[in-house]
Parts: C-alpha cells; sequence; structure tokens
C-alpha cells in the first residue's frame, strides 16, 4: 500500500487546484442534495415524524459515492497543505486565519437561531417540530468540529508527513482497525469514538500525499478501497448504508468506523483517477460563484428545509410521499424548488459574511492560537450536541465561539511576537 501510495503521479501544485476546489464544491452540492432528498416526513397534529428514504431495502448501496464527507476531508488536506506551505505568516497567524474564515460564518446563524425558536414559540408554533429543527440545525455542525481539529493538527501532521510519508494515514489507519477490535469486542460503542480522530485524519492525510503529487494507481487503490468495504460490510458488523439509518443497530458515521475509512479511501482513489476528465469539464464559472458560498449553503441549507417542512408538512399536513413510488418521483421537483426558492435570499444575505471582516489583527503566538481553537471547537461541540433548542447551552456556545473569534485579533506578549516573526 505504501507503494502505492508514493509513487509520483503528478508535479506537487504550487498554488490553488482547481480538482479540489471541484470536489469542495461538488461534494457541499451532494450534501444539501441527499439532506434535502432523504427526509421522510409527516406530522400527525403533535409529533413531526422523520424516517429515511435510504432506509428503502437496497438503496444504501448509493451511498457508496453520495456519503462524500470523506472526500470532503480529503479536499481539505491537500488545500490545508497547499496553503500552510504558501503562507509567509507563520503557523499560530495561519490558523487564526483558518479559525476566521471557519468561525465568522457561524455568527449571523446564531443570531437568527438563538431568539427564533422563543419568537415562534410565542406565535403558536407547535413545540416538538421546532425542538427537532433547532437540534438538527447545530448538529449538522459536527462537521466543523472534526474539521477544526483537522486544522489545528495541520502543521503537526505536515511535519510527520515529510518525515514518514504514506506511513502515517497508514498508521492512522492501524489505530481505527484497533479502535473498532475494541468497540465491538467490548461492546462499548463509546470507544469508538477515538475513530473521530483516526478515520478523518487518515483521509486528511491522503490530501497531503494528493498535494505532493504522490498518489499513485488510483484505480487500483478504489478498487482496495471498496473491496474492503465489501468484505467488511459482508463478513464483519458494518452496515451496508454508510449514512446512519433509523434503527439499526451500528451506524457506520456515529461514530465512524472502518467500513466508512474504507468506503473513503475507495472514494479518493476514484476521484483521481477521473481528475483529468474532470478538470475537463466546462465548470470554471461555476466554481467561481459556488465557491465563495460554500460555507453559506452547508449551514444553511437545513434551515430552510425547517421552513418548507413547516409550511407544507406541519401547517398544511402535506407529508412526503413514500420514497421511490410514482408520487415521490413526481412531487420531487416541486419539493426541490421549494427549498431553492427559500435557500436562495438566504445566500444572498449571508455570502457576505465568508469573508471575515479585515480588523487591524496582531500577531498572535501559538498560546493565544490554540486558545482561540479551544473555545471555538468547544463551542461547537456544544452546538452539535445541544442544537439551537432552547436553553443556556447554545448561548454559551456561541459566546465561546465569539471569544475565541476575540483571540484572534489580540495581539501577542513581545516574547510571542518574537517566536511568531522568526518562524
Amino acid at each position: 500500500m505504501t507503494v502505492l501510495l508514493e509513487r509520483p503521479r503528478t508535479a506537487p501544485p504550487a498554488a490553488r487546484d482547481p480538482f479540489i476546489d471541484v470536489l469542495r464544491v461538488l461534494g457541499m452540492a451532494l450534501v444539501v442534495l441527499q439532506h434535502w432528498t432523504i427526509p421522510v416526513l409527516g406530522y400527525d397534529g403533535a409529533r413531526l415524524t422523520t424516517g429515511n428514504a435510504l432506509a428503502t431495502p437496497g438503496v444504501w448501496v448509493v451511498t457508496w459515492i453520495s456519503q462524500v464527507m470523506p472526500l470532503v476531508f480529503f479536499a481539505g488536506g491537500a488545500a490545508n497543505a497547499i496553503s500552510f506551505r504558501r503562507s509567509a505568516a507563520g503557523g499560530p497567524r495561519w490558523l487564526t486565519g483558518r479559525l476566521r474564515r471557519l468561525a465568522w460564518p457561524l455568527l449571523p446563524l446564531a443570531a437568527v437561531w438563538i431568539p427564533l425558536p422563543h419568537l415562534l414559540l410565542a406565535l403558536g408554533v407547535p413545540e416538538q417540530p421546532l425542538q427537532v429543527g433547532a437540534r438538527l440545525t447545530g448538529q449538522l455542525l459536527w462537521f466543523l468540529a472534526v474539521y477544526l481539529i483537522a486544522v489545528v493538527a495541520t502543521p503537526y501532521l505536515l511535519g510527520l508527513h515529510e518525515r514518514y510519508g504514506a506511513r502515517v494515514p497508514m498508521a492512522l489507519a492501524a489505530g481505527a482497525v484497533l479502535t473498532d477490535v475494541a468497540r465491538f469486542a467490548s461492546g462499548i460503542d463509546a470507544a469508538g469514538y477515538l475513530n473521530v480522530l483516526f478515520v478523518w485524519l487518515a483521509v486528511h492525510q491522503l490530501g497531503f500525499l494528493y498535494a505532493d503529487g504522490r498518489l499513485a494507481r488510483p484505480g487500483l487503490m478504489a478498487a482496495c478501497g471498496y473491496g474492503a468495504a465489501a468484505l467488511l460490510v459482508a463478513f464483519g458488523p458494518y452496515p451496508g448504508s454508510m449514512i446512519g439509518l433509523p434503527g439499526a443497530e451500528t451506524s457506520n458515521m456515529a461514530p465512524p468506523t472502518l467500513a466508512i475509512m474504507a468506503v473513503g479511501f475507495g472514494q479518493v482513489g476514484l476521484a483521481v483517477l477521473l481528475r483529468e476528465r474532470i478538470l475537463r469539464l466546462p465548470l470554471r464559472r461555476l466554481l467561481a460563484w459556488a465557491g465563495p458560498r460554500m460555507m453559506t449553503a452547508y449551514l444553511w441549507h437545513m434551515p430552510a428545509l425547517f421552513a418548507v417542512t413547516g409550511v407544507v408538512v406541519v401547517g398544511l399536513g402535506v407529508p412526503t410521499p413514500e420514497p421511490g413510488g410514482g408520487d415521490w418521483f413526481a412531487g420531487w421537483p416541486l419539493w426541490f424548488g421549494l427549498l431553492c426558492l427559500v435557500l436562495w435570499p438566504l445566500m444572498r444575505w449571508f455570502a457576505r459574511y465568508e469573508e471575515p471582516p479585515a480588523f487591524a489583527y496582531g500577531i498572535a503566538g501559538w498560546g493565544i492560537a490554540l486558545a482561540a481553537a479551544a473555545l471555538v471547537g468547544g463551542g461547537l461541540l456544544t452546538l452539535t450536541v445541544a442544537g439551537f433548542a432552547p436553553g443556556a447551552a447554545p448561548v454559551a456556545a456561541v459566546a465561546a465561539i465569539a471569544g475565541g473569534l476575540w483571540l484572534t485579533r489580540v495581539s501577542a506578549p513581545k516574547r510571542d511576537r518574537h517566536l511568531a516573526g522568526a518562524e
């Protein structure tokens, strides 16, 4: 496998790589499309029920392509490697810059969602559907919380990469194997959350190899990855779906498993195999438009779904059709069109927050940068668990995120300034 990963295939990209941009935009587009397509919703006058269209027998195989989070982490790894190496400002300032771009778009989301549940409850909106929407909006932030870990670890992992190369993702993959063995042998599912680090950092590390032009034989890599996933599903304790399904005893995503990592390796191999064909597609204008709006689409596509659900399913009492039937296929374009109509103004209003304001930032040392990352990460984790449901948790979470952002603009002491300037 080391030879497979390390044989040079292409010259290392010296600047922004359009292939990585395509993967990031495509990944976010598929996330939005999937979240809008799979809910099976109904309201009985008291409770909103939420099913999953992918629970239909045999449809789970679609998730081996549509679950694109491994590709998003791979693309993030390549982008982080390229930007860190091109940064002349030093590690702490690179990290604080990344933190600002990651956390700043969360502030308008919080400004809307912290008071919104209270307002809607006062207007007579049923509590249970509102709780579902408020919690799921926060749970979506799990990706940002985990990705922040990868960003913070990038300077250290790049050092390991330059010294050990492909042995680093192989070691992380071995950690994922041991974690799953311990989890399923002991029956302690919580032990599997170690794979939040091992699985996602392994795929992120593949992005470093790609950035150096050291991902070779992608067809073989795709076959090995998907083949291993098939064996794990056929003979192991893993479900076929790479997305958690209602009623399933085990999920490949919460916590992540060896199976989702194998699919991730397969997806990376397949994507790199198709790289030249992808780059020949006329996507320049699409990338130019979508690139600065990706975070906005990710943060606001679920609020758009809840708005349409609130009117159509809860307000009008019209459930979504059974997936796969004629009514479902006939109604899907209308459903999708309504969601786009709601999301469009949200993107126009909030896309401006993708670019943090140009404050007169001081020079941050590692202490300030890591403290800021801890505050932002703690806030994201709290929102992932508690969501924006009424209570003290979301307020405390947003205060932590705002505090982390504030730290990124505070000048470091003279000693830290000297050290940061010497990097």
